[in-house]
C-alpha cells in the first residue's frame, strides 16, 4: 500500500518586529493609549512577530480598502510563497517537475489567476500538475490541506506540494475599543510555510490518520468577515473552553483506532492560537507542560499566523531531530472546528 510522507519542510519569513516595538510604535496609538489594549499584548506571550507590511504603514493600511489589501496581497505573496515552497522542495530532494499536486491554503488574499497559478509559473510546475485552493478556512486549514495532499500521493503514487501563506498584517481594522480586535491585533503575524509529500520509504513523517470535529453551536465564537475595510476577525474569549471540551475525545479516539494512547506520543505540534488555547491543551489532555514547549516557542517568537502556524511548529519539532515516536499535530479554527493528525515516523 502506498503511504504519503512529510518528506520536506521550508518556511518563507518576512521581516520580524519585536512586540514591545510595535506598541510603542504602533498599537498604543492605534487604541489610545488604553491600559487594557497594553495588558492584553503583555499578556499575549509573543515577543517578536512576521510582518510583511512595514509599521510605518499601519496607519494608512486600516483605512485601506479591500480592494487596496487585495492589491497588495497579489505583489507580495507570490515571492514569498515560492520561498517556502523551493525551501520545501530542497528539503525532500524533489524537483518541480516531479509535483503531481500544488495545495494552496490561505484566508488572507485571493485573486485570479492567483497564488496557485502563479507558483505553477515560477517554479515552474508541469502543464499536468493539478492545482487545489483552500481559502478562507482559517487557522485549522492547514491539517484538512494535509489529509487532501496525503490522500493524492496514496492514491496517485506521485509527489505533492501543500503551501499555507498567510498576511494578517494587511487586514488591520480601523482604531476602536473593542477588546477582540486588541487580541487578534496582539498576536497575529505573516509567514508562510511549505511542505513536500512523497510516496515512498525515504525517511520523513508517515500521515497515517487525521481527524475532526465541528461544534456548529459555536459557529459564532470565532468569525473572519469580509469587510470593505478588510477582513474582521472576531474572537470570543469563550474559545478556549469550547477547544477544551472537544480536544480529549478527538485525540483519544484518533489515537485509539490506531492502537495508540497519549503515553505513547513523542512530540505535539499545536497551532498556538494564543497562550490560553495552550493552556487548555495542556490541561484538557493532562500533558506535561513541557510537551508544548514547540507551540510555545513559535507564538513566542513568530505569534498566530493562521494556518502556515502549526508547520512552523512541526518544522521546529523536526528540526531537533527525528520523533522516537508518534507526533500528533492539532489546529483549531471557525466552525468551531478542531483538527487532528497522527504522523509517524518512517
Amino acid at each position: 500500500m502506498v503511504t504519503a510522507r512529510i518528506a520536506g519542510i521550508g518556511a518563507g519569513l518576512p521581516p520580524v518586529y519585536t512586540q514591545d516595538r510595535l506598541w510603542e510604535d504602533v498599537f498604543r496609538w492605534h487604541f489610545s493609549r488604553s491600559r487594557v489594549a497594553q495588558r492584553i499584548f503583555t499578556a499575549s506571550d509573543v515577543r517578536a512577530r512576521h510582518s510583511a507590511t512595514d509599521p510605518a504603514e499601519f496607519k494608512a493600511v486600516a483605512e485601506w480598502t479591500t480592494a487596496e489589501r487585495m492589491a497588495r496581497y497579489g505583489e507580495i505573496a507570490p515571492p514569498l510563497g515560492l520561498q517556502a515552497v523551493r525551501a520545501a522542495l530542497e528539503a525532500a530532494g524533489t524537483d518541480p517537475e516531479e509535483i503531481g499536486l500544488l495545495t494552496v491554503v490561505t484566508c488572507t488574499g485571493y485573486r485570479t489567476p492567483g497564488l496557485d497559478i502563479e507558483l505553477a509559473r515560477l517554479l515552474p510546475l508541469p502543464a499536468d500538475a493539478r492545482r487545489i485552493l483552500i481559502g478562507h478556512t482559517g487557522c485549522h486549514a492547514a491539517l484538512p490541506a494535509l489529509a487532501t495532499a496525503a490522500d493524492y500521493v496514496a492514491a496517485q503514487g506521485r509527489p505533492a506540494a501543500m503551501l499555507c501563506l498567510e498576511l494578517t498584517s494587511l487586514h488591520l481594522q480601523p482604531a476602536s475599543i473593542d477588546p477582540e480586535q486588541m487580541v487578534s491585533h496582539a498576536l497575529f503575524a505573516d509567514a508562510a510555510a511549505a511542505v513536500v509529500l512523497r510516496p515512498d520509504t525515504a525517511p520523513g513523517l508517515r500521515v497515517v490518520d487525521v481527524d475532526s470535529r465541528t461544534d456548529t453551536a459555536r459557529r459564532d465564537q470565532m468569525t473572519w468577515d469580509i469587510t470593505d475595510l478588510g477582513f474582521r476577525m472576531g474572537l470570543s474569549p469563550e474559545v478556549p473552553d469550547a477547544l477544551a471540551e472537544h480536544v480529549g475525545p478527538l485525540v483519544k479516539d484518533l489515537l485509539g483506532r490506531n492502537g495508540h494512547g497519549i503515553g505513547d506520543v513523542a512530540a505535539w505540534a499545536v497551532h498556538p492560537g494564543g497562550p490560553r488555547i495552550l493552556d487548555a491543551v495542556e490541561e484538557s489532555l493532562d500533558l506535561d507542560p513541557a510537551a508544548l514547549t514547540w507551540s510555545r516557542n513559535v507564538l513566542a517568537e513568530h505569534g498566530n499566523c493562521s494556518s502556515a502556524t502549526v508547520l512552523l511548529v512541526l518544522q521546529e519539532i523536526l528540526a531537533a531531530g527525528p520523533p522516537d515516536g508518534p507526533v500528533v499535530a492539532l489546529a483549531f479554527g471557525p466552525g468551531l472546528t478542531l483538527y487532528a493528525a497522527l504522523l509517524e515516523p518512517a
